[in-house]
């Protein structure tokens, strides 16, 4: 780099204004980023998943079924 009267040229500048953008950018963009989202679970999907696993019986499951299919 050139020196001029002791100081970095304008292009010093510049690439701190660079990388400050950039460390920025990073630490405060929200984690979540339009590309990265996964698929939002719907209702049924939660009921279904917590039946697969035991964690619900048949009947409350159909019951909890009912309800937010009536709900559409």
């Amino acid at each position: 780099m050139h020196f001029y009267d002791g100081h970095f040229g304008g292009m010093h500048l510049i690439w701190w204004i660079i990388w400050m953008v950039f460390i920025v950018w990073i630490f405060f963009v929200p984690a979540d980023i339009p590309y990265q989202k996964s698929k939002k679970e719907s209702p049924l999907d939660i009921l279904k998943k917590r039946f697969a696993k035991g964690e619900i019986s048949k009947e409350e499951f159909e019951e909890s079924k009912k309800i937010l299919n009536s709900d559409n």
